[in-house]
């Protein structure tokens, strides 16, 4: 190619009798023949391939060239284009189905263990794992940890004492959740808002469902009105099938809600009866 650019004054040419290679490096070459509008090369129908051996004997103008033709500006907008839907499904997935990807993985592998076998196989670590926001943290420390560990001798898993450092935070909770008799919620307006705080709960609910017992307490910490529960259908749900305390309703007789409390930590078979004693106000 650099020669016959070198001769712009080139005319005629006879190459009749050389030995031609058939693939993509000449492809140009057959081109150049055809339509160079300057040049004539002679007898360029006739010209045959000598070598690969496939091809020997072949015409040279007779072969398919559209094997060595790459459309680069194609190739460019494919690679594009599926890198764009790509980023795209990736960022939707992360801000809208990270947690439901997550949860799904969890409960997979609590299908997978066999919770039931694995509990019955050796005892449960904590009496009851307690979920509440950090905001909430001054009335778990003072009032629910000395009531609960110090005075009855419960055991009780706290985010910030019993969490294991460098483990995934929604395999901590897992763990926590699994590990433990119960689950203590203690709810609050800042509760509802916290998007880990509803992964507890979440995964509080599916053990629920999971082992068809009583393992859900619900403390609400403040009186939140029915209708500002609109917007967490979890919780509202929760609400119609389980019993709940009041701590606002109980400053009367603040020893009262100790003693139902007490009793939701203790391991019995008939629920039912528990859920007599533990209710404190109604809500629809």
């Amino acid at each position: 190619m650099e020669v016959i650019k070198s001769l712009p004054a080139l005319a005629y040419i006879d190459l009749k009798g050389n030995s031609f290679t058939c693939d993509c490096d000449n492809v140009w070459f057959g081109q150049w023949a055809v339509n160079d509008p300057q040049t004539q090369v002679f007898d360029a129908s006739n010209f045959e391939c000598n070598y690969p051996k496939g091809l020997k004997g072949k015409k040279l103008l007779d072969l398919d060239v559209r094997s060595c033709t790459v459309d680069i500006e194609f190739i460019y907008f494919i690679t594009t284009t599926c890198t764009l839907l790509l980023f795209m499904v990736v960022t939707f997935t992360y801000h809208f189905l990270r947690w439901q990807l997550a949860y799904a993985y969890y409960i997979f592998l609590a299908l997978l263990f066999d919770t039931k076998y694995k509990n019955k196989q050796a005892p449960n670590q904590y009496d009851a794992f307690i979920s509440y926001n950090t905001h909430d943290e001054p009335w778990v420390i003072k009032e629910l940890v000395p009531k609960l560990e110090e005075e009855q001798g419960f055991k009780l898993c706290l985010h910030h004492r019993d969490f294991e450092p460098g483990k995934p935070i929604i395999e901590n909770i897992t763990d926590a959740i699994y590990g433990s008799r119960k689950t203590i919620c203690v709810i609050s307006r800042k509760y509802l808002e916290s998007e880990w705080c509803s992964r507890e709960i979440q995964v509080a609910s599916f053990r629920l469902f999971d082992e068809q017992k009583d393992v859900l307490v619900l403390v609400f910490l403040e009186d939140i009105p029915t209708s500002q529960l609109s917007a967490y259908h979890r919780i509202r749900k929760l609400l119609k099938r389980q019993t709940y305390l009041s701590w606002p309703q109980a400053e009367e007789h603040p020893e009262l809600f100790w003693v139902k409390l007490c009793k939701a930590l203790k391991n019995r078979e008939d629920i039912n009866e528990d859920r007599l004693l533990l209710t404190v106000g109604d809500r629809p």
